[in-house]
């Protein structure tokens, strides 16, 4: 399955390798049969970013979920920290079920997603209502991530695991971590979206 809004971005990957494979048999160019190989392997690149697997989420309260794939880069008190490397999915999910009550977004700079200061990057914040109080979900842009995709909206009632939106080509994601909650993952571990527990409810 390929994410939501990738259909122009793979047409025009296969236009361009199609047109410089025709022209390349056409003119018998050597150097346009490379410039065609090229495209043909950033077309596949496109497909790999793109992929939304199906993921079976089980849903449940006594947890919170991994909101993107990637590695836990740092934990910052209730605050945890994912960096989506480029060979990551990077369609993001919700942590928890809950009713978007809010979604702010804000233009930025680039700077790496893993520096403190790329928190004056470009992103786009969900504050999910729970059961258990607010839930954030930032998603913040990268170098090379550019392009903060939004799937859901303001009021909309979400279930653990939902595709809330995409950030292109690696950045990362924050999620806060709600007081009724221990926080299970450690820095350094990897993480799936919609699969790997992050925190569950204190006993």
């Amino acid at each position: 399955m390929l994410a939501k809004g990738s259909e122009p971005w793979l047409f025009t990957a296969t236009f361009i390798t199609a047109l410089f494979a025709v022209l390349s048999r056409a003119m018998n160019s050597s150097h346009l049969n490379h410039v065609a190989y090229i495209a043909m392997a950033m077309t596949f690149f496109m497909v790999l970013f793109f992929r939304d697997p199906e993921r079976k989420v089980e849903v449940s309260d006594t947890y919170m979920i991994s909101p993107a794939d990637g590695t836990v880069i740092d934990i910052r008190g209730r605050k945890i920290c994912i960096f989506m490397f480029l060979q990551n999915v990077h369609v993001n999910r919700a942590p928890i079920s809950g009713k978007i009550r809010e979604i702010t977004y804000k233009k930025g700079g680039y700077l790496p997603a893993f520096c403190k200061d790329s928190e004056r990057n470009e992103r786009n914040e969900f504050i999910i209502h729970s059961k258990y109080g607010d839930v954030s979900v930032m998603q913040i842009a990268g170098t090379i991530a550019r392009r903060i995709v939004s799937y859901s909206r303001v009021n909309d009632n979400i279930e653990q695991g939902q595709r809330i939106g995409m950030i292109r080509l690696g950045s990362r994601v924050d999620v806060t971590i709600p007081h009724d909650f221990e926080i299970i993952v450690r820095k350094g571990e990897r993480v799936l979206a919609g699969k790997t527990i992050i925190a569950t409810i204190k006993k």
